[in-house]
């Protein structure tokens, strides 16, 4: 076990330097697992984290020890421990928490799963979530994330920055095709950050994910700043584009709008 002694010395400058180091080489190891990467051994954790095998061993047992990682004798794998740390963002964050009753009313009219996005570096992060009654789906948790470009959430997110600011983020960025859909042209990744910009949503017809379209929305305050974004993702047999932009994105917008007012 991990032990911690009940009375301890104040610990010199490098002591802490080293301790601060041992946690960002774990929080390293934490964001790397993904759902392409759901377990690790400890070389592959350390080429994830950029760290040495045995730093990589030191936080391994230390997150087993604790709770968050189980171990087979080979894989480490997260345990449900290591959603408390999600919960703990989503349960105390004003935003997530404002914005349930909002998503709540978006599942109820539309009887989808609705979600919260916020931007988070080159990726799309899932802070907020009110799943539907539908015995099937779309397998969205909390933070999971997306890919920027290809996501309706990241085009909306990234058309309420500064145009120089758009250019910047897709400035020599390559982007994964997951389907025979997904846009991978820079130039027409743009075209349709602006197009986004222009009409308050985004969709995506199949781009990420065969049989899966989604739509999304900024949720702007009063001054014009956009925080976040509601999005949904639907089956595309049971929904169509047309349907998609004409029944579900107005009422993604008014319930966004509210969610606005209310920052």
């Amino acid at each position: 076990m991990v032990e911690i002694p009940e009375r301890a010395s104040v610990p010199s400058t490098t002591t802490r330097v080293e301790a601060m180091g041992g946690l960002a080489k774990g929080l390293r190891i934490i964001e790397s697992f993904d759902e392409t990467h759901p377990k690790h051994t400890v070389s592959t954790a350390a080429k994830a984290a950029g760290i040495t095998p045995a730093a990589a061993l030191r936080c391994l047992l230390t997150m087993r020890e604790l709770g968050y990682l189980s171990h087979d004798g080979k894989f480490f794998r997260p345990t449900p421990r290591m959603g408390r740390l999600v919960r703990s963002y989503s349960d105390t964050t004003p935003l997530p928490v404002l914005a349930q009753p909002y998503l709540q009313a978006v599942r109820d009219e539309v009887g989808e799963s609705a979600t919260l996005s916020v931007l988070d570096g080159d990726q799309v992060t899932f802070v907020g979530r009110v799943d539907s009654d539908r015995i099937v789906t779309m397998n969205v948790r909390l933070g999971a994330h997306l890919p920027l470009y290809a996501s309706a959430t990241g085009r909306v997110l990234l058309a309420a920055l500064p145009d120089e600011e758009i250019d910047r983020q897709l400035s020599g960025r390559v982007v994964e095709r997951t389907t025979p859909r997904t846009v991978t042209d820079i130039a027409e990744i743009r075209a349709r950050i602006l197009s986004a910009r222009e009409a308050g949503f985004a969709l995506t017809d199949e781009e990420l994910e065969l049989g899966v379209r989604s739509a999304a929305v900024p949720v702007v305050d009063a001054i014009g700043r956009t925080h976040a974004a509601f999005s949904l993702a639907v089956a595309a047999g049971r929904t169509s584009l047309d349907e998609l932009r004409r029944r579900h994105v107005p009422v993604l917008q008014r319930e966004a709008a509210r969610l606005g007012q209310s920052l």
